[in-house]
């Protein structure tokens, strides 16, 4: 169990269940058969070095990135079927990437607004006050009028995953959100996420930050070559990896 008390799922239906996943580019094979389980209210935090598919395995969660072959279950709807709305899957869920992707010309509070209007059918007043209460979440609720270029790369992560929130996803899909900020500024980013984790949000996490992954991961999974090498709880892996490649990745990171 994480460290973290947290409320307790709901559902015994998977939050996303992923069923012998390959992706090809080209000639190369970067995911090859990957089998993976994010249950609701879980947070699973994936790591393993550059180049092991970690990325790619978050893309395709959200059809990102088209899977070659294999099954994508997001709360039991299969997103790979063809037959499938995909915008109503992705409705459900919050992504947030390593570069902030928030609209330059925009003010804070219009990056918020734009989606809601735009997807949920939102009045201005209520995209409005929602996105509020997001910006109060992360810490931001003063900055609403500023635009992007005058905020730091922190604060604007944090604006990214208040505009996830402000969507009312049912899970929130993290790439590396930490890994284009400075080092001091890391951990207010790293502070809204584990209150996420508290509140239950399910979150699957791609992340180099071992300390997170230990205090707030409920499973902690090691990629590498496009294969899920190790997975159990973080205590397992981080602390008794039983692979001799998630020993050596960890001797270097830890």
């Amino acid at each position: 169990m994480t460290a973290l008390s947290k409320e307790q799922p709901t559902s015994d239906v998977p939050a996303i269940e992923v069923s012998q996943l390959h992706k090809y580019y080209g000639d190369n094979e970067v995911l090859k058969g990957i089998d993976f389980r994010v249950d609701a209210g879980q947070v699973v935090c994936v790591i393993g070095p550059s180049g092991s598919g970690k990325s790619t395995l978050l893309r395709c969660v959200n059809r990102l990135e088209d899977p070659t072959s294999g099954r994508i279950l997001v709360e039991g709807i299969d997103i790979t079927d063809p037959e499938t709305d995909l915008d109503a899957v992705r409705s459900r869920i919050g992504m947030v990437f390593q570069q902030f992707n928030l609209f330059p010309h925009m003010t804070v509070l219009k990056n918020l607004c734009l989606a809601q209007q735009k997807v949920l059918k939102r009045s201005r007043a209520e995209a409005v006050e929602v996105a509020r209460l997001n910006l109060a979440k992360v810490g931001l609720a003063e900055r609403e009028n500023a635009y992007p270029a005058h905020l730091s790369g922190g604060q604007q992560q944090r604006v990214a995953i208040a505009r996830a929130l402000s969507m009312n996803p049912d899970m929130m899909l993290f790439d590396e959100p930490t890994s284009a900020l400075d080092p001091e500024l890391v951990g207010d980013v790293l502070a809204i996420m584990k209150d996420l984790a508290t509140e239950g949000m399910t979150m699957m996490v791609v992340t180099h930050e071992m300390g997170f992954a230990r205090e707030v991961g409920d499973k902690v999974v090691f990629m590498d070559g496009g294969v899920i090498v190790e997975e159990g709880t973080p205590a397992a892996v981080l602390g008794d990896p039983q692979n001799e490649r998630t020993k050596s990745f960890l001797s270097k990171v830890l």
